[in-house]
């Protein structure tokens, strides 16, 4: 498979694990996504006491990696994504963006210096999003480098600070737990999605053409 299918499977497959359950519960209610984290974990005492060190926006990371790299690949000439394919990509790249958004705002909220990173990176998006044609003549090394940095906050940030508090989760729901699948699945995409924008890069080739020949001329009588 190359680097135009995996790009796409990829940033997929890390959203479907950042949208899935990071700790899992039979009771729908206790189920906390990737998502909720980033809300979640400004309740829980030790985070709040200072006990516990985490840098609560990095949980949103993989939301800023993903839709990065989707407005980077989209109109790239040597992927040679169809319409349909950069459609969605973009789509992909918006709801990403969309998400940084905190439940329940307000625009009076969203000047709140706890959501000062979000709103930066939600805006830096929205702007890369309507220049993304423009973003696509970047060299291909330096996108692929952009992505990895990202992708690699996206690894870093939530995975420590995930672990920094399941002890804490535990104690609250009373039972060991461990990471449920969506952790590993946002981890395997984002690992396969940056991986992917080294690779060759190439476009589907056109069907090969017969040469013209010359057409013959008759020598004129005299």
């Amino acid at each position: 498979m190359t680097a135009r299918w995996l790009i796409p499977l990829g940033a997929w497959l890390a959203l479907a694990g950042y949208f899935g359950p990071w700790i899992g519960h039979p009771v729908a209610g206790l189920v906390i996504t990737g998502l909720d984290l980033g809300e979640y974990v400004k309740f829980l005492p030790p985070v709040r006491s200072g006990a516990v060190w985490l840098w609560r926006p990095g949980f949103y990371a993989p939301l800023v990696a993903v839709s990065a790299g989707c407005i980077l690949a989209a109109f790239r000439q040597e992927l040679g994504y169809r319409w349909w394919m950069r459609a969605a990509l973009l789509a992909a790249a918006l709801a990403a963006a969309l998400n940084l958004l905190p439940p329940a705002w307000t625009p009076a909220r969203l000047l709140e210096p706890e959501f000062r990173w979000q709103m930066a990176a939600l805006a830096g998006l929205l702007a890369a999003l309507l220049i993304s044609p423009f973003l696509a003549l970047l060299p291909r090394r330096l996108a692929a480098a952009a992505v990895t940095l990202l992708a690699l906050a996206g690894l870093i940030f939530p995975a420590q600070g995930f672990f920094a508090v399941l002890p804490t989760i535990a104690e609250l729901y009373n039972r060991p737990l461990r990471p449920a699948w969506g952790l590993w699945l946002m981890l395997t995409g984002l690992l396969v999605y940056a991986g992917a924008f080294w690779l060759p890069h190439a476009a589907p080739r056109a069907p090969a053409t017969a040469p013209l020949r010359p057409a013959r001329t008759e020598p004129s009588a005299d």
